[in-house]
């Protein structure tokens, strides 16, 4: 698989819609496009290998499942593991032969989605750091009453920051790195070392973003109990998507059931508290 010009261009057009504000915020940008899962999609659309990019962003997304940026502190960059990672996991799963639905292309493809979300952070800080000379500019608009000028501080000027910070590391490491993946197949065989490091690493990292994930929505032990359960059932029967989706449904309803019944019960002991009986004594 080879990545032409115009694909890299795509791939970086939608590296910068990715977490553009006018694509409606973090809402559809960042929290969107930029989730692999989404971004499998459109790289495998825009590569025409529609399989293969579906199954490196569905691997990807396991590993930044639960990864949030409070206040703007980023770990990795998934815009950049969206559209740089996945097309040259995609491109080094079809050097080395892999069958896109196996475990070896998934462990491949996480490490090298990790591998590229880490310097994706130079690419996030550099966008917020040249951001900030058009917020100065904005500040200044608005001290002389020029607020038109703010338009461009908003919608205008953030183009540039995303061309330079998004679009051309998105192009170039596109269209140059397919290239450098492709000659790994003979520098790196699939029987040496570094490939068999390469797969191990990549099948632990989904633990870390599960880990994650967990960390943020376990309050008490028995909220393990749904995770365990569905684990249980996915080993053990195979489930796929949608059967573990419609469990998790019959577990969403009776938690609901149940806190209501445990509303409800404190509410009715509520109102017999407050019932006085000296003022029907006094009628």
């Amino acid at each position: 698989m080879t990545i032409s010009w115009l694909q890299a261009a795509l791939l970086g057009l939608f590296a910068c819609l990715a977490s553009m504000p006018g694509m409606g915020g973090t809402t559809i940008g960042n929290y969107t496009l930029g989730r692999p899962l989404v971004g499998g999609l459109v790289c495998g659309l825009i590569l025409g290998d529609l399989k293969t990019g579906i199954m490196c962003g569905v691997a990807m997304q396991l590993v930044y499942i639960a990864l949030v940026t409070p206040g703007g502190t980023v770990s990795a960059d998934v815009r950049a593991v969206s559209y740089i990672g996945i097309p040259l996991a995609m491109v080094a799963v079809h050097a080395q032969g892999l069958v896109a639905t196996s475990a070896g292309a998934a462990n491949l493809a996480k490490s090298m989605g990790t591998l590229v979300g880490t310097i994706g952070t130079v690419l996030f800080y550099g966008t917020a750091t040249l951001n900030l000379v058009w917020q100065h500019m904005g500040w200044t608009a608005v001290e002389k009453g020029n607020f038109k000028k703010l338009y461009q501080v908003d919608w205008g000027w953030p183009w540039l920051s995303h061309l330079v910070f998004s679009f051309l590391p998105t192009l170039i490491m596109c269209k140059l790195g397919a290239s450098a993946v492709t000659a790994l197949k003979i520098a790196l065989p699939m029987d040496g070392i570094p490939m068999k490091t390469l797969f191990t690493v990549g099948a632990l990292l989904p633990c870390v973003g599960i880990a994650i994930l967990l960390k943020q929505i376990v309050t008490s032990v028995l909220d393990f109990v749904p995770f365990f359960v569905g684990f249980t059932l996915a080993a053990s029967l195979q489930l796929n998507l949608v059967a573990c989706a419609v469990i998790s449904l019959i577990f969403a309803l009776l938690f609901y059931e149940g806190d209501m019944a445990k509303l409800a019960k404190a509410a009715g002991g509520l109102a017999t508290t407050d019932f006085d009986d000296e003022d029907e004594e006094d009628i």
